[in-house]
């Protein structure tokens, strides 16, 4: 079957049968902490039971089928945020006396993590440039080199990485991959086919895609991975609430649609911007002739509605008035849903290890699911106060 009509189909409650048949076309919400089992044998056989809510129950199973299903996964693991899936994960392959080699233009409560946690368990992090060569990224490995964890493309300057080839480098030499592809979502680019270990996305973002719940997941294509992923989930304590799963699941069924009018919009806007005086550059990789170019036209079937762009020189009084005159665009630092964002990014570039300079002020735009031209006309009333504001 077609990608869409799997996502609408996975997951999908059973027909039930009887003298009066009642078939929903999405699971029941079952609240409850404690499940009741059938008999005392089932008391501890948890190899065949739920025993315990946290464990999950129908809405969430049939979310990980419908995630198994994006994916191209054996396994999917849920967590109450995208965060917690990207430190879950982590901490489930890794032990003290470990390193961990990470892009340099990772999203920042993951390198928050690195830098603040994980040191103090005996976990030691490096960073490295997006932009580094798989083979100069291997040859930076030690032998206490235990993963590698990538974002690509980067949420606020959109540098990628040859996910593939890192991943076959890594794979050689025993070392672990994990990616955070909330970009890619599991739908325009699949990390377990390319051979990434751990595929980590915040469903928070485009498989919710109406800004309104928290999630996480981690897929694996290898079940190893997969035990060690839920035995983190278990050992931690992680859950997600029955609702979160169904409204996470209701997203799903229209991710394709969404996600594939976003990102027409974005490239249509983007488009534009490249040709307005007050832009620099534009950072979006579908883009022909932006950066990585080559690269996303390769691996990925389609794009997302976040990109990036550089204006010319101006005080950061004038990128305020910019982003103030905004009347579509919200101000807010999530993106997937389907209201359109607008941020500046220069208040979050030092926090990266390996500084780079840009030729003026770094922006980011979410494309919604608003008119792109009515999203234009909005933009370029921001550009005639940026121009305004720095006379």
């Amino acid at each position: 079957m077609d990608e869409t009509t799997r996502l609408i189909r996975a997951g999908a409650p059973a027909h039930s049968h009887g003298p009066a048949p009642v078939t929903t076309v999405s699971p029941m919400i079952q609240k409850g902490s404690t499940v009741l089992l059938p008999n005392a044998a089932a008391l501890y056989d948890d190899t065949a039971y739920v025993t315990y809510g946290r464990g999950g129950l129908v809405a969430h199973n049939a979310l990980k089928e419908g995630l198994c299903a994006l994916e191209g996964a054996c396994s999917i693991s849920l967590y109450p945020s995208g965060v917690a899936a990207l430190t879950g994960a982590m901490l489930a392959v890794l032990k003290a006396g470990d390193e961990i080699l990470v892009v340099d233009n990772i999203y920042k409560p993951t390198r928050r993590f690195c830098d603040e946690v994980l040191g103090r368990y005996g976990v030691a992090t490096r960073y490295f440039d997006p932009r580094l060569s798989p083979e100069a990224l291997l040859d930076m490995a030690s032998p206490a080199t235990r993963l590698i964890v990538l974002e690509s493309p980067g949420s606020l300057t959109f540098e990628m990485q040859d996910l593939a080839a890192i991943a076959a480098l890594a794979r050689a030499r025993g070392i672990l991959t994990l990616a955070d592809n909330t970009w890619g979502a599991g739908l325009i680019y699949k990390p377990l086919a390319h051979g990434i270990d751990i595929s980590v996305q915040a469903l928070t973002k485009y498989v919710g895609g109406h800004s309104d719940v928290f999630m996480g997941s981690a897929a694996a294509s290898d079940p190893v991975i997969g035990q060690l992923l839920e035995d983190g989930i278990l050992n931690l304590g992680w859950a997600c609430a029955p609702e979160d799963a169904y409204t996470m699941l209701r997203g799903l069924r229209t991710l394709e649609v969404r996600m594939t009018r976003q990102g027409q919009s974005g490239l249509q806007i983007a488009e534009w911007l490249s040709q307005q005086p007050e832009v620099l550059q534009v950072l979006h990789p579908a883009l022909p002739g932006c950066p990585d170019h080559d690269l996303w036209a390769r691996d990925y079937s389609g794009a997302c509605g976040l990109f990036g762009f550089i204006l010319t020189p101006a005080p950061e009084a004038a990128v305020n008035a910019l982003l103030d005159e905004l009347k579509l665009f919200g101000l807010g630092f999530s993106w997937g849903g389907f209201e359109s964002l607008a941020i500046s990014c220069d208040h979050q570039l030092p926090n990266r290890s390996l500084l780079q300079t840009y030729d003026g002020p770094v922006m980011r735009l979410h494309i919604g699911l608003e008119s792109p031209e009515d999203l234009i006309e909005d933009l370029r009333a921001g550009l005639d106060a940026f121009n305004r504001a720095r006379a």
